[in-house]
């Protein structure tokens, strides 16, 4: 908020810098949108808005509210503030949301336009409260109203199924469980704990966790994580721990940890489920060495087979042998996409063991877009390639990674709308952030897709089906983009096309 302070004039702006200091303190969540930019983007949140919904403030700056909903598009709620919005009138609503974590919140949300001199509208202020509780209480006393003493029959008749349900699941599922109380003594584990550690029930019922196994779990960060748990409802999940365990001998394992909840009431009992990923990890492992090894080996004779190419390239011109120029030139194409390949594969070899390098240097965020557009606009004649927005801007990053970023991204708007004639590259300049979003109108993504495909290896169905890839371009963008602080994501349907869209700090 200080740096959205200093933007204002010095004088006459008092109540101005009271008003807006106030919102940076205050509870309820506060957004200010441009409503001069494209898809509205969030141009400042406040602290409160970042605790309610779980995101940061680098995850939230250029993004339409809109991805608080996370697909949940059918609400009347979103008519109604569409509607307001395009009237540039005050509106009121309450909507669903979902935290970062994936869980469910209501939102009372109040949204007002704010004009400049002349009348129009340059910004929306949205202020949220979280209401949950409230909507919580109130479907509860209307279930409850007129059959008190038939619920409370009801529920403790549901409550004993529910304990036997739960107990069946802890006896079957295959993955170590056990359930703690709130001073870490172990309650029960099931059948697959006592077959994994090789012990008994008997062996640590009522026994503190951390002074199980000779202290093989006395960790102070998975204690202080357990600790936590219930008091403040905060799970945990993918904490790994690696030791040496009787009987088992040393083991890889990733835990996960929520409060037990029973009917909707959280109960003084933890959950903690264990999962053996040390095969896996293992595995993992030789798969990329096996990367990193061919990636390096591949690597010298296409460098050799490329040389040699040129140099009978050449010799053709010399000669003016037309009947053998085609050929070189496919076989030309091929070496590129080939050792472009090895390239990426390299880089996930390097991403993986922590070796990439970046190098930060200050430079025009616009010539870097510009020399983009332009070397990918010179590689085909099929598509426009349309620049539009404000980029002139110097920023703080590694000009190289950036750029190979944005090829890949361009290469992907040209590679999966093969119908398409145009490709939007629109640049925004936002608080601390630029923002750049590529449109295409190809395939499309599904949305059981849209985080899937950031991941290594990882391609579509209805992508992979008819185009060729190896699905680690974006997972390297996305991992680029990572070290640069800021975040890459992706809006699309499937059949009607995409926006890649990323925000990065201006000075890291």
């Amino acid at each position: 908020m200080d740096d959205f302070l200093k933007r204002l004039p010095n004088t006459g702006q008092t109540d101005i810098r009271l008003f807006a200091a106030a919102v940076s303190a205050s509870n309820n969540g506060v957004v200010i949108t441009d409503h001069t930019q494209p898809d509205e983007p969030i141009i400042y949140c406040n602290k409160a808005f970042e605790s309610i919904t779980g995101y940061n403030n680098k995850e939230i700056v250029g993004h339409n509210c809109r991805f608080l909903q996370d697909g949940d598009d059918n609400q009347d709620a979103r008519h109604l503030l569409r509607k307001a919005i395009k009237n540039g009138e005050h509106c009121k609503v309450e909507i669903r949301n979902y935290k970062k974590d994936g869980r469910l919140f209501w939102n009372e949300l109040m949204i007002s336009p704010v004009k400049d001199q002349d009348g129009n509208i340059t910004n929306f202020i949205g202020i949220q409260n979280d209401i949950t509780r409230r909507k919580e209480a109130e479907d509860a006393l209307a279930a409850e109203k007129g059959h008190l003493e038939e619920r409370v029959l009801e529920r403790t008749e549901d409550l004993q199924e529910s304990e036997t349900y739960l107990a069946s699941i802890i006896e079957t599922i295959r993955e170590s469980l056990m359930v703690l109380d709130e001073k870490m003594r172990v309650l029960s584990v099931n059948d697959h704990f006592c077959r994994f550690f090789k012990s008994t029930e008997k062996e640590i019922r009522g026994k503190v966790l951390f002074e199980h196994h000779n202290g093989q779990w006395n960790l102070p960060e998975l204690k202080n994580l357990l600790i936590n748990v219930l008091p403040n409802n905060n799970p945990f999940e993918g904490f790994e721990i690696e030791n040496e365990f009787p009987n088992i001998g040393r083991k890889l394992l990733v835990l996960n940890a929520r409060q037990v909840t029973l009917k909707g009431k959280y109960q003084n009992r933890i959950l903690l489920a264990i999962e053996d990923i040390t095969e896996r990890r293992e595995i993992e492992q030789r798969k990329e060495d096996f990367i990193s090894i061919a990636s390096h080996e591949m690597k010298t004779p296409l460098t050799s087979i490329k040389g040699n190419l040129q140099l009978l390239q050449r010799k053709a011109i010399q000669n003016n042998d037309t009947q053998y120029l085609s050929g070189f030139e496919t076989a030309a194409k091929s070496i590129a996409r080939l050792e472009k390949l090895i390239y990426d594969l390299l880089d996930v070899s390097k991403i993986q063991s922590g070796k990439v390098g970046f190098y930060f240097t200050k430079f025009n965020f616009g010539q870097l877009i510009t020399e983009a557009v332009n070397g990918v606009q010179a590689t085909t004649q099929t598509h426009k390639l349309v620049m539009t927005g404000s980029a002139d801007m110097v920023i703080t990053a590694d000009f190289g990674r950036l750029e190979q970023v944005l090829l890949n991204l361009l290469s992907n708007a040209i590679k999966y709308s093969p119908d398409g004639k145009k490709i939007m590259v629109h640049t925004s300049i936002l608080p601390d952030y630029v923002k750049v979003s590529i449109t295409d109108t190809g395939v499309g993504i599904h949305e059981r897709d849209h985080k899937r495909i950031f991941e290594r290896f990882y391609r579509a169905d209805q992508i992979s089906e008819k185009f060729p890839g190896v699905g680690i371009g974006l997972y390297v963008s996305n991992e680029i983009i990572k070290e640069h602080k800021g975040t890459l994501w992706v809006e699309s349907q499937e059949g009607q096309g995409s926006v890649f869209s990323f925000t990065i700090p201006i000075n890291r």
